[in-house]
Parts: structure tokens; sequence; C-alpha cells
């Protein structure tokens, strides 16, 4: 039975009349006489790789796959590479004196302000927020190390 109703609502679409179709009212769309005109371009996935239009099969022109946007997983190794990079860019870091137990003020000469740069930096970097509260515990690049491995649950 709904089967029926819908494929009286289906032909009133085609027709050029209104037609009143199992309680409502169904209008034909005005885009529907140009859509007949033109042949619909469907795409088939068949063992060539080929897409038909119309009537024609025209090859197609690359592989259908999927590709995602994340990024590789991350390692303890992949963690203090980018620490340590970020760091040696830092304008009042010397690269000479960084190690990773390096303490930021003690060793690098740097102050609190600096240390909230660095913490803002690593946030850039890595894409996540760091509290305030754990950020004023970070006081080397080992700690900041840790924290992220922590945080993103890397252990190996």
């Amino acid at each position: 039975m709904a089967a029926r109703v819908l494929q009286q609502c289906v032909r009133s679409f085609a027709r050029p009349s209104l037609r009143l179709c199992s309680g409502t009212l169904a209008v034909r769309a005005a885009a529907a006489p140009t859509a007949a005109l033109h042949r619909p371009l469907s795409f088939a996935a068949d063992s060539r790789r080929t897409r038909w239009v119309g009537q024609r099969r025209i090859p197609s022109v690359g592989v259908l796959c999927r590709q995602y946007g994340d990024l590789p997983p991350l390692t303890l190794e992949g963690i203090s590479e980018r620490v340590m990079y970020v760091l040696k860019l830092y304008d009042k870091i010397n690269p000479e004196k960084l190690e990773a137990s390096s303490h930021f003020i003690k060793d690098l000469g740097l102050d609190s302000l600096d240390q909230v740069e660095i913490i803002m930096a690593m946030e850039d970097e890595f894409g996540f927020e760091i509290p305030d509260v754990d950020g004023e515990k970070l006081m080397s690049p080992g700690d900041i190390m840790q924290y992220i491995a922590n945080r993103k649950d890397v252990y190996e």
C-alpha cells in the first residue's frame, strides 16, 4: 500500500499538472523538465576503474581512496625532537646550552614570562592547552616531554 502511494507521488512530479497525492499537494519542480533533457552522471567502480557518462565510457583519472588528515602517532622520540626544536627556535635560549635536563631559570637564564611563552609555544606545537597550574611546574625540557607524553598517552 505504501509503495503504491509512493509511486503515485513520484509520477505526479513527472507530470506538468498539480496532483493530490495521499492527502498532500505535490507540485512539479521547475527543474524537472531540464533534468529530463540531460542524462544523469553516474560513477561505476569496476575492475578497470572507469566511469560512465551517459552511454560513453571514459577512463578514470585517478584511483578513488580515502585520505585522512591526522598526524602520525606520537612517540617519545618524536615528542623530544619537537620539544627541543621549538626550544632551539626560541630567541632567548642558547641552543648550545640546551639539554633535556636544563632548568629554564637556573641554567638558561630565563624568567617566568619566558617560561609562559615557552608553554604557549608548546601548546601551539602539540595542539592542546596546558593549564596554568601544570605550566608553572614545567621547569625543564624533560618535564615538558614527560607531561606531553602523559597527556597524549605515549609510553614507548
